[in-house]
């Protein structure tokens, strides 16, 4: 069996006559956090989109598990143990904090025990369990997205693509936030993240991919790529120079 849980190859695609992919190809390592960073427009979240079968690829192969999953449907890439939590806010603001939370097991199968899920996903986040009866509308922001990870626990992923997890939140949820990927990492769960927050993403990452015009320019340990001086200046616009000063 592979060391990689997904690989990509050659993926070209894009919206219109507009191509953003441009022969994209990675592989992602069981049980590791890998976070793929790059300057605006490089095709992060389209890549994700690509993966989840939310966009449909004029060339390429995306192998889950040794198996070819292009053309799957969401219901289907879910099954297999793919799970995707998108940008922005995705909750049912006026349900129970629980409530939203149960919904991530309506796509699973006959025989799973979603109650002993739900109580396992709450195991992972304190707050939640504190707060699960009251609506999600009143959760913070990073609590909410805190509630969109767990829910897509509901379904036992082995791959969690997660895009911007730490937009909008304090520096506090992002430590909270990251931390709690790190559980879910050694727990087994594969994370294929996409994060400007490049270099708090970088230093609880196992592994980097740097992504520019829709192909990678750059796959590495992550704290090679973290050290990397060519980095901030070529493919951040020297914003992980600024950050780390």
């Amino acid at each position: 069996m592979s060391d990689s849980i997904l690989s990509v190859h050659n993926l070209i695609g894009g919206y219109g006559k507009m191509t953003i992919l441009n022969g994209t190809t990675f592989s992602v390592p069981r049980a590791a956090i890998t976070t793929v960073i790059g300057p605006n427009g490089a095709g992060k979240s389209t890549v994700f989109k690509a993966i989840f079968g939310l966009l449909k690829l004029r060339e390429g192969k995306i192998v889950f598990k040794d198996r070819d999953v292009v053309g799957l449907s969401q219901r289907a890439l879910l099954n297999a143990g793919i799970c995707y939590v998108p940008q922005g806010r995705n909750i049912f603001a006026e349900l129970s904090v629980r409530h939203n939370i149960e919904l991530g097991g309506v796509a699973a199968g006959r025989g799973i025990d979603v109650a002993s899920r739900i109580e396992a996903a709450l195991d992972l986040f304190p707050a939640l369990r504190r707060k699960s009866a009251q609506q999600a509308s009143t959760l913070s922001g990073g609590e909410q997205k805190q509630l969109e990870i767990a829910r897509s626990l509901l379904l036992d992923p082995q791959l969690v693509l997660i895009d911007e997890p730490s937009i909008g939140l304090s520096p506090l949820m992002v430590q909270q936030t990251f931390k709690i990927l790190q559980n879910l990492r050694d727990r087994g769960v594969s994370i294929l993240m996409i994060e400007q927050n490049a270099r708090s993403a970088l230093e609880i990452s196992d592994h980097a991919i740097v992504l520019e015009l829709g192909q990678t320019r750059l796959a590495d340990k992550a704290d090679r790529v973290l050290h990397d001086p060519r980095i901030g200046q070529l493919f951040l616009g020297g914003a992980m120079e600024e950050t780390a000063a």
